[in-house]
C-alpha cells in the first residue's frame, strides 16, 4: 500500500466521520427528514449530471434495478432517515459508534444467518466489538442516554446490514455514479413522502445551517463516495475496507472538537475495542493461500461499506465496481 493510497484511506475516513457531526449541527435548526430529502435532491441530480458529463448512461439490469431501489430506500430513507431523526436527541459521537457496527453486524449475520466461515482472527474481532459496545453503552446508560434515539440509531444500522445481505454480489456494471445518483432520488422521494406527513417546515437560518448542509451534501456523499471508489480501484476492496476501523476514533474526536460533546474513559476504551474487533474482522477476510495445487482461496466475502456503513451524509452503494484488481479478491 502505497503513500497515496494511505492518504485517501485516511481522507474517506475522515469525511465519512465527520458526516455525523454536521448531521447533529443540520437537526438542530430544521427538520431532519424535510432537510435529508432536499439534501438528496441536490446531490441525486449533481450525480447523476455528472455521470451524463462522463458517459454513463441509465441503463440497468434487472438486478441493478433491484439493489438501487434497495438501497435507495434501506440506506437513504431508512438508515439515514433514522440516524437523522435520532440525532436530534442523540450526540454525534455515539451515532458515529452505532453506526461503525456496520461491519461487525454484517460479518456476524454471513456466520450465523448464512453458514459463511469466518476465521478465529473474525470471531475474536466480534466479541470485541461486542465488548467494546458494551462498555459504550455501560457508561452512557449511566450519564441518561435517550433511549428512543438510540433505539433509531440501531434499527437503522439492521436495516442497512439486512439491505446489504439480500443484494450481496450486486455490480454497478460500470455505471457507478448514475447508480448512486438514482439511490439518492429514490431516497428523496421516500423521505419528502414522510416529511410531508411527519414535520413541519420550520428552519433557524444560520451561517452554521448553511455550511453544515452543503459540506454534508458535498463532502460525505459526493466527495467520500468518488474517494471511495478510487481507493478500492487502486488498492482493492479488501485492503481498502482496513480504513473502517479508523471511523469511531474520528467521528468521536470530530464531535469532541466541532460540537464539544464530553467523552469519558469508558468512551476511549470502548472505542478502541470496537476499532479493534473491525479491523479483526476486515483483516480475516483478506487472501488466503491455502488453495491446493497453489490456488489462491479467499475468506468469504463479507461486503462491508456500512462503507461500510456510510454516515448520514453518504449515499454511496454497498457494492463495488468489478475491476480487474476487485475481481481477483472475489472468492473462487
Amino acid at each position: 500500500m502505497d503513500l497515496r493510497a494511505i492518504g485517501m484511506g485516511l481522507a474517506f475516513a475522515l469525511m465519512w466521520s465527520s458526516a455525523f457531526t454536521s448531521a447533529r449541527m443540520i437537526v438542530a435548526d430544521a427538520p431532519p427528514l424535510y432537510a435529508l430529502s432536499l439534501r438528496f435532491l441536490i446531490s441525486g441530480l449533481l450525480g447523476i449530471a455528472i455521470a451524463f458529463a462522463i458517459g454513463q448512461r441509465i441503463r440497468l439490469t434487472r438486478g441493478q434495478w433491484r439493489a438501487t431501489i434497495i438501497f435507495g430506500i434501506s440506506q437513504n430513507a431508512l438508515y439515514l432517515g433514522l440516524n437523522f431523526v435520532a440525532m436530534q436527541w442523540v450526540q454525534a459521537s455515539l451515532a458515529a459508534i452505532v453506526a461503525s457496527t456496520m461491519p461487525l453486524i454484517v460479518a456476524f449475520a454471513s456466520w450465523a444467518l448464512l453458514g459463511e466461515r469466518i476465521r478465529p482472527l473474525g470471531i475474536a474481532g466480534l466479541v470485541a466489538g461486542v465488548v467494546g459496545v458494551a462498555i459504550i453503552m455501560g457508561a452512557r446508560m449511566e450519564a441518561g442516554v435517550n433511549l428512543p434515539g438510540l433505539a433509531l440509531c440501531g434499527l437503522g444500522v439492521l436495516a442497512l446490514a439486512a439491505a446489504t445481505l439480500s443484494v450481496r454480489g450486486a455490480s454497478s456494471g460500470g455505471n457507478l455514479l448514475m447508480v448512486v445518483g438514482l439511490q439518492m432520488l429514490i431516497g428523496s422521494a421516500c423521505l419528502g413522502v414522510v416529511a410531508g406527513a411527519t414535520e413541519h417546515w420550520a428552519v433557524q437560518w444560520s451561517p452554521r445551517l448553511v455550511i453544515a448542509f452543503f459540506y454534508t451534501t458535498l463532502v460525505p456523499g459526493l466527495a467520500a463516495t468518488w474517494v471511495w471508489f478510487e481507493l478500492v480501484k487502486r488498492i482493492g476492496a479488501v485492503r481498502a475496507a482496513t480504513f473502517h476501523f479508523l471511523n469511531p476514533f474520528f467521528g468521536v474526536i470530530i464531535a469532541a472538537l466541532l460540537l464539544h460533546e464530553r467523552l469519558g474513559w469508558a468512551d476511549g476504551l470502548g472505542v478502541a475495542i470496537v476499532a479493534f474487533g473491525i479491523l479483526a474482522v476486515q483483516i480475516s477476510r483478506a487472501p488466503n493461500r491455502a488453495g491446493a495445487g497453489g490456488r489462491q482461496v479467499f475468506a468469504a466475502e463479507i461486503p462491508v461499506r456500512g462503507r461500510d456503513s456510510l454516515g448520514p451524509g453518504s449515499a454511496m452503494p454497498h457494492h463495488t465496481p468489478r475491476t480487474e484488481q476487485t475481481r481477483a479478491e472475489e472468492p473462487t
